[in-house]
């Protein structure tokens, strides 16, 4: 979601009487790619751009290619290959071994459908969002780059003439999975293939505790892309805090927090009866991580002593907080439990990949 408020950012502070913009966005990824399904980048007609669709080996290639997109004004693909060693592809040598395809998408601003205005609805999102894309139809169609974004309030209707029902199931799938995926259909004599794209909404950030520590905390947030919430004795909070912070709450309001599936919690109040008297309240709303600050055996006191709450019924407890990487430091430990945040967010072990049998991600 950081990437996607970067773009928002620069497309509304756009000269549109010198300037004309297409976004670049990765739509399907085989064998190892450094970025995924819905990474984008936004260009300029100027060659300024936004963004990113690999570790910098493509974007050259594609700042050419979205420029061409503008001049032409009709959607393109390119099928980046570098699993082969041809020296003529670009990529290789440079560590993809992969093959990824990009999507060209020239944007008219007096559209307020286009694929950015579109994004605009979603970044304060509380759940999940999912957009349709055909990546590939027939020449000529006019298919190709053509999107929707599926907003839950709204029933689902066809899609490129793809039914509701058919639509339905994929998109079933694809929320079950977490995770992007590509289908091939067909619909009205033409085969497609369409992007079903799982937008994940912005993880929410509630440290509870005031600290010194937390500034960092709050730093690796801020650098994540985060948005973080402080609840604690507001006298006690450096001016930073307050700045870092979207919100800050004394202790008594923290009830008053939002909380869904992405957000994490972190007690880090270092006082073990506020972490007491504050446990109970973000438990009952089951975000999607909370952790507690301390050794193993604060959380035994504490599962013993809170008798309303079986603690060990909570699978998204994790106490010690963080991932063991031998953190000493403030900033270090921050950096452990944010890497313990994305891995349980992401439904991942947080393990070393040095271990990992096969590929870096799953087949999308």
């Amino acid at each position: 979601m950081k990437e996607i408020r970067k773009i928002i950012g620069v497309y509304d502070n756009i000269d549109w009487s010198k300037e004309k913009v297409a976004l670049a966005s990765v739509v399907n990824v085989e064998e190892s790619s450094y970025r995924r399904i819905g990474a984008r980048m936004l260009v300029q007609s100027s060659g300024l751009w936004i963004g990113g669709i690999s570790g910098g080996c493509l974007e050259g290639d594609a700042l050419r290619r979205s420029q061409q997109a503008i001049f032409k004004g009709e959607a393109s693909k390119v099928v980046y290959d570098t699993m082969d060693d041809d020296d003529k592809q670009i990529g290789v040598g440079l560590g993809c071994n992969g093959r990824i395809e990009v999507l060209f998408t020239p944007i008219d601003p007096t559209d307020k459908a286009n694929e950015i205005e579109q994004l605009k609805t979603i970044t304060a999102a509380e759940s999940p969002s999912v957009m349709l894309k055909i990546i590939d139809a027939p020449n000529g169609s006019g298919l190709l780059g053509q999107g929707q974004l599926l907003l839950r309030e709204e029933p689902l209707l066809p899609f490129c003439g793809i039914e509701s029902s058919q639509l339905e199931q994929m998109i079933d799938e694809v929320a079950g999975r977490r995770k992007s995926k590509v289908y091939r259909v067909e619909a009205g004599g033409l085969e497609m293939k369409l992007l079903v794209e799982f937008i994940r909404p912005e993880t929410r950030l509630i440290i509870v505790g005031d600290n010194y520590d937390v500034g960092a905390m709050l730093g690796v947030g801020k650098e994540l892309g985060w948005e973080s919430y402080l609840v604690g004795r507001a006298k006690k909070m450096t001016k930073e805090m307050f700045q870092l912070a979207s919100k800050v709450v004394e202790y008594e309001e923290a009830d008053t927090l939002p909380v869904n599936d992405y957000t994490a919690v972190l007690l880090m109040s270092h006082d073990y009866n506020w972490d007491k008297t504050v446990l109970p309240i973000f438990a009952r709303k089951k975000p999607g991580y909370m952790g507690m600050l301390g050794p193993k055996k604060r959380y035994l006191k504490m599962r013993d002593d809170l008798t309303e709450i079986n603690l060990d019924e909570l699978p998204f407890l994790h106490s010690p907080t963080g991932l063991e990487i031998g953190a000493e430091s403030p900033n270090e430990i921050a950096l452990s439990i944010a890497a313990e945040v994305v891995a349980v967010l992401r439904r991942k072990p947080g393990g070393s990949l040095k271990f990992k049998e096969g590929t870096i991600h799953e087949r999308e």
